[in-house]
C-alpha cells in the first residue's frame, strides 16, 4: 500500500513538472518558416541568455540557408 502511494505521488509530480523545450534541427526549421521566425525573434530579443542554445544556433543556420536559397532563385540558379 505504501509503495503504491509512493509511485502515485511520483507520477503526479512527474506530470506537473515543466516540460523541456524541444530542440529543432536546421532542416526542421527551414521546412517551417513560421517556427523559424518565432525562434529567431525569441533569440534576438534575449541574446544574453539564448544566443548559445542549440535552437538559436540552428535557427541562425536555417535563416542563412534560406537566404542563400532565395538569392540563388532570384539569380536564376
Amino acid at each position: 500500500m505504501r509503495r503504491s502511494l509512493l509511485v502515485l505521488a511520483l507520477l503526479l509530480l512527474a506530470a506537473c513538472s515543466e516540460k523541456t523545450d524541444q530542440t529543432y534541427t536546421v532542416d526542421q526549421l527551414t521546412a517551417d518558416e513560421g517556427l523559424l521566425a518565432r525562434i529567431l525573434a525569441e533569440c534576438r530579443n534575449n541574446p544574453g541568455e539564448l544566443r548559445e542554445t542549440a535552437n538559436c544556433k540552428n535557427a541562425e543556420a536555417a535563416d542563412g540557408k534560406l537566404r542563400l536559397e532565395k538569392m540563388r532563385k532570384a539569380l536564376g540558379g
